[in-house]
Formats: C-alpha cells, structure tokens, sequence
C-alpha cells in the first residue's frame, strides 16, 4: 500500500468546461486522461455500475469486494456501511488501510473540478485520501480531497474533514478542527489476531 501511496500525489487538473454535446466531452475527457474514448467510456461505465452496486450492496464483504474492483486500495478488517459515495471518476486515489471503516452515508472525494470562470479563485486538482490504519469515519461524514487521516482518528457524523489529520484525535465540524486526543496504544490491533 505505501508504494501506491507514493504515486499518487496532488495534481492540477483542467477546470471544468461543458461540452457541446456528448461526443465532444467523451473526445475531452479521454483526453485529459490520456486514454483513447472506449477505454474511457469502459472506465466510467465499470464505475458507475460498481459504485451503484456497492451502494445499496447490505453484505460488507462484497461492498469492499466491488470497490477494490473500481481500483480503491482497501486493507483487511475493513468496514464499509452502506451508501458510500468513494469517488465516482478518481477511486484510485482512496487508500483505506486496515481496519479501518466508513460508518455509512459517508463521500470521499479525491477531485475538486470547478468550472473555468472560477479559475484565480479555486483550484482545480486531484490529491489522495489516505485512510490511515484503525481510523473511523463516522455517519454523514465527508472526507475532500489531499485528506490523510492519522491512524486511530475519528472523524464525528456530519463533519467534513480536509488536510493533515494527526493521529489518536477526534475531529468534528466544519471544517473539522480537532476536538479530544487520545494516548497512542500500541497494543490496540492485538485483538484482531
């Protein structure tokens, strides 16, 4: 997992403009991505139809199972509740290491594509979420893009969380600003063996 983390970096990326009509944002968007159109079309269909099924999927196995497909990198023992939205264009910038887990209702994003009029006030860019070892991601909770959340971290329901979290801390609100911090227990993970 650290070799994939180390790839994927933040990148700017084209601000959005629309298309005229379909062919011309399929001749776009594969563009941007360096892929020829069917790849692309097969790429976003592939997601589109994984990210449905994992959805409303009520058995976590498979949810997880159907995600890695999409290309997020998932650990073991990880938990993954129902109605998550994990990137629809960009899933193989999410990293979830062990144990970790999404209560449920919960967005990962990993790209932030504005419109061109707002070019010199918002950036449009692509960065990891990384998901570090132990941390949970509790209910309505959004994670943006370029988050690293510590290991043993929580973020609380509703918050939105953004940057650099460390680890053994809850954070909650938004932004998410932390709240409690907790002793480092090095024998946390004993339980799982």
């Amino acid at each position: 997992m650290a070799k994939e983390m180390k790839e994927k970096k933040f990148t700017s990326i084209p601000y959005y403009v629309p298309a005229k009509n379909v062919r011309v944002q399929l001749s776009q968007a594969s563009e941007k991505r360096n892929i020829s159109t069917l790849n692309f079309i097969w790429i976003k269909l592939k997601n589109w139809i994984l990210q449905g099924l994992a959805y409303n999927c009520p058995i976590n196995s498979i949810r997880v199972t159907l995600h890695r497909w999409r290309g997020v990198t998932i650990g073991k023992g990880v938990m993954l509740g129902m109605h998550c939205i994990l990137d629809n264009a960009h899933p193989e910038y999410i990293v979830m290491e062990d144990y970790t887990a999404l209560a449920g209702n919960n967005y990962v994003i990993t790209h932030s594509n504005p419109y061109l009029h707002f070019k010199g006030r918002l950036i449009s860019y692509l960065a990891p979420v990384i998901i570090r070892k132990g941390a949970w991601v509790g209910v309505s909770a959004t994670l943006l893009p370029g988050c690293e959340l510590g290991e043993c971290s929580i973020v609380s329901a509703g918050s939105v969380a953004s940057g650099k979290i460390p680890p053994n801390v809850i954070v909650c609100g938004n932004p998410a600003t932390v709240t409690k911090e907790f002793k480092a227990n090095e024998e946390i993970f004993s339980c799982y063996k």
